[in-house]
């Protein structure tokens, strides 16, 4: 094969630093370093019993044949429930169509509202494989400037201000990667407005909503029918492996999108869905919020940890299981920094460079979710490495 003749979409992929540095921490690893990771978004929890059962029983009774491309209904009943329960919102079943994983949903999503040419505004930092989504169907993603000021998040003035004939729409993340931010309701209120006078579409990344920790359960599904929401079984309900998520769209889409996701991923795998409507169970649910308090306790010590570093949290996440810290006082290269800090203090964090080029010198993303114990002992180990330096 001649690599000059690989299509030209691929010059717009951008490689993923974070898996990236998670290779040369497994190549420490194998040297025997003892290495604490902080950088892959990834639950330290696993799926609960209950999941766990309902995928053993349906493999022993044979559930494992081709599902509608749109999933169980069952399960689509389920997650409508869950909506009515925890937002009081009434979303139809018939709206939802299940993926495998939030990647597969908004592949779907740009695959049918993204014109080769067509530009889409997201602010800059924002999780890098959602500009690669928009790449990968010839759009633009115009990355807009979203510093402490807005939470890392687009305004609708921001929206008002750059919106060009070229502008198809807005990807949105709330609660976001890598920033643990969300935009406050009324501010989505007034970017959906906004969006709605142009004739655009609107698609909000809610994967992390179930791991919000201040206020009144949100959804954007409350602003109108018009909203495109992803959503995921990897973060709140611990199922990452499984490549289970979810599209909630307006009706006029959905035949669109069965008729994409019949032809590109048949669908999801039946296993994943059989287990997944035991996550919406009391005692699974139980055990989910048990799990979300955990993640908040982490929070509460992570970020007053890292002040007390040198490093600067500008905006306290409420939601996911990031911390997005301004390290510019310590270092004029994030790049580099954790690379010092994987190769001597064998901590793993994610440079800003992932993330958009505003804040890809001066900031690093922090996952918490690993056990208070690995905080802890990374903790230790960077004031070790930072009173080197500063001594050197």
């Amino acid at each position: 094969m001649n690599l000059n003749e690989l299509a030209s979409r691929l010059q717009n992929i951008a490689p993923f630093h974070v898996m990236e540095l998670a290779k040369k921490a497994a190549a420490l690893e194998q040297q025997g370093r003892h290495i604490i990771h902080m950088g892959i978004g990834e639950p330290d929890f696993t799926a609960p019993p209950a999941v766990v059962e309902a995928a053993t029983r349906a493999m022993a009774d044979g559930k494992m044949q081709y599902t509608s491309a749109t999933g169980l209904p069952q399960l689509r009943q389920a997650i409508s429930d869950h909506y009515l329960r925890v937002y009081g919102l009434t979303i139809g079943p018939e709206r939802i169509v299940v993926t495998a994983g939030a990647s597969a949903a908004l592949l779907l999503a740009c695959a049918a509202l993204v014109e080769k040419g067509a530009q889409v505004l997201m602010p800059d930092p924002c999780y890098p494989c959602n500009r690669h989504f928009v790449a990968a169907f010839e759009g633009q993603a115009k990355l807009i400037a979203s510093g402490p000021e807005h939470r890392f998040q687009l305004s609708a003035q921001m929206v008002r201000e750059q919106w060009s004939p070229a502008t198809r729409g807005v990807l949105l993340a709330s609660p976001s990667n890598p920033t643990g931010t969300s935009i406050l309701p009324e501010e989505l209120r007034a970017i959906v407005g906004e969006v709605r006078e142009h004739g655009g579409f609107t698609i909000v990344d809610e994967i992390y909503q179930g791991l919000s920790y201040e206020g009144e359960p949100f959804s954007a599904l409350s602003l109108g029918e018009d909203v495109v929401v992803i959503n995921s079984f990897s973060k709140y309900f611990n199922m990452t492996g499984w490549r289970l998520g979810w599209l909630v769209l307006p009706p006029a889409l959905v035949p669109q999108i069965e008729k994409l996701a019949q032809n590109l991923f048949i669908c999801a795998s039946s296993i994943a869905q059989h287990a997944g409507v035991a996550c919406f169970s009391p005692e699974s649910i139980a055990i989910y919020e048990e799990r979300k308090a955990e993640f908040k306790r982490r929070r509460d010590y992570i970020v007053p940890a890292l002040e007390s570093l040198g490093f600067t949290v500008p905006v306290v996440p409420d939601g996911a299981f990031y911390v997005y810290a301004d390290c510019s006082a310590l270092s004029d290269d994030a790049d580099q920094l954790t690379l010092d800090m994987l190769n001597e203090a064998g901590v793993v964090l994610v440079p800003g460079l992932d993330f958009g080029p505003f804040t890809a010198r001066g900031y690093i993303r922090l996952s918490y979710a690993t056990s208070m114990e690995n905080l802890q002992e990374a903790v230790a180990r960077l004031k070790v490495f930072f009173d080197k330096r500063k001594a050197a």
